[in-house]
């Protein structure tokens, strides 16, 4: 069930000009405590479990939302909660949602950051530290929405949150406009941190399916026994643990825009499935027997080259063309050039207001290595790159030092371009091996790069992994 909390006697503004707050969560005391706490700067909205919760989003839209991942049926689980997280997202891609776990279950807290929260809290809930973290968030989301409504009014070359001046991004921005309205598969291709998955948001947007649900689903990241659940749904009884029955992300979609991230990653076995749905527009869950029609749009992304996948037997040839209808090449961003520089001031100024230290930009130095990097974890890593500069910077500007970009001076005579490139990245690699003692967390975090772009890179520069 859930109920507003209108502000107390002694607050400043009527409670309709105050930010809209959601709290998901079951724990009575915890609701009543945040209620006093937060009542005079915000009009706060509680609810006890999934449906409530959706029911109050849907209604109100609130910018900022606390989420406890233990919630009803199964308070033990977080499986409640991470499908809260998804259908929250699903509806307001930019809303805040700040996590609530326990301080035993951290780990659950950082893979809902993975999948698109804001934050997290540990319980016991300091108030004051949580005053700050949602002013913050309310923040962000407007200046994300002030963002929004410039470039609309400026007619900025930019899809959603993908900005490029380059004509190389031009040529992408052109591309989606024409798929989006065609309603057929497209594949996205593109090295680790280019940005597919906004690609494929801003396809759905511009697309006559903007109104229904943009479903994601990471074929990588799901266990593969897994995976034909996530995809297809499951009946109740279908194997052990399926107690309820299940709608699967192909039928979520329905309506909308199914988006498969890292498709290369997808089991032999699960390619016949996948394409059968292609084929025929319709799935059976796991454990049933009637088929269901779906009507939704699919969208593929991946960072390998399915070419020789299909070389190597490791990718069907009938499912690459039924997805390949139209492909979407993203850049590197090493190849974006004057985009480079600008990107870079833009995030900047991002994290500079987020965290309100007074970084006015970069040194000439700074500047100088960032269009020259070669960028290899791509928009990602500059963003990991400058978030952590500005968190750790004691002056004004931001200094290559700051960036952990200061230029390496290896010898590379006799190398062409490509050599050269090859052997600095080998070298970063193993320098970064060796400081984390072979830790791959780490050394990514160390490089600024998502675990499977260093996967990517040491196998393609033939680094091993030392022993420790």
């Amino acid at each position: 069930m859930a109920q507003t909390l209108n502000a107390t006697p002694n607050s400043q503004f009527p409670s309709a000009d105050k930010p809209r707050l959601l709290i998901v969560d079951d724990d009575e005391g915890l609701c009543t405590q945040l209620k006093w706490a937060l009542a005079q700067d915000y009009q706060v909205f509680l609810a006890r479990d999934r449906r409530s919760g959706l029911e109050v989003f849907l209604k109100e839209r609130p910018p900022i939302v606390t989420l406890d991942l233990g919630l009803p049926p199964r308070p033990n689980s977080v499986d409640e909660g991470f499908s809260t997280l998804s259908d929250i997202l699903l509806q307001d891609i930019g809303a805040k949602v700040i996590v609530v776990t326990g301080q035993e279950e951290r780990e659950h807290a950082l893979r809902a950051i993975d999948q698109g929260a804001y934050d997290f809290f540990c319980k016991p809930i300091q108030v004051d530290e949580l005053k700050v973290v949602l002013r913050r968030a309310l923040h962000v989301y407007q200046l994300e929405q002030e963002q929004r409504e410039l470039r609309r009014r400026l007619n900025v070359e930019s899809f959603g949150k993908m900005l490029g001046w380059s004509p190389e991004m031009h040529e992408v921005f052109a591309l989606i406009r024409k798929v989006a309205t065609a309603d057929v598969p497209v594949l996205i291709v593109g090295e680790s941190g280019t940005g597919k998955e906004l690609a494929a948001r801003a396809i759905h947007r511009e697309s006559a399916r903007r109104d229904g649900s943009f479903v994601v689903i990471n074929c990588g990241a799901i266990p593969a026994m897994l995976l034909e659940s996530e995809l297809f749904g499951h009946e109740k009884g279908a194997f052990t643990g399926a107690h309820i029955q299940r709608k699967g992300r192909i039928e979520l979609a329905q309506g909308g825009t199914l988006f498969l991230d890292e498709i290369g990653e997808l089991s032999l076995e699960l390619q016949v499935k996948l394409l059968r749905f292609l084929q025929e527009r319709s799935i059976e869950r796991v454990g049933g027997r009637l088929p269901i029609a779906i009507d939704a749009r699919v969208i593929a992304a991946t960072n390998i080259d399915l070419k020789q996948a299909l070389t190597d037997g490791r990718f069907r040839e009938d499912l690459f063309y039924r997805l390949n209808v139209v492909t979407l090449a993203l850049p590197p961003l090493r190849d974006r050039g004057e985009d480079i520089v600008l990107l870079a001031k833009i995030l900047l100024d991002r994290f500079a207001t987020e965290t309100g230290k007074p970084i006015k930009g970069f040194t000439a130095d700074a500047q100088r290595v960032i269009s020259t990097y070669r960028w290899p974890g791509n928009v990602r890593e500059m963003e990991n790159r400058i978030k952590r500069a500005v968190i750790i910077a004691d002056g004004p500007r931001l200094t290559s030092g700051d960036l952990e970009l200061e230029l390496q001076h290896i010898p590379i005579g006799g190398h062409n371009l490509r050599e050269a490139r090859e052997k600095l990245e080998r070298n970063l690699i193993q320098e970064a091996l060796g400081r984390q003692r072979g830790n791959l967390t780490r050394v990514a975090d160390d490089l600024g790069i998502s675990r499977p772009t260093l996967y990517e890179l040491m196998e393609k520069l033939r680094v091993r992994k030392p022993k420790v």
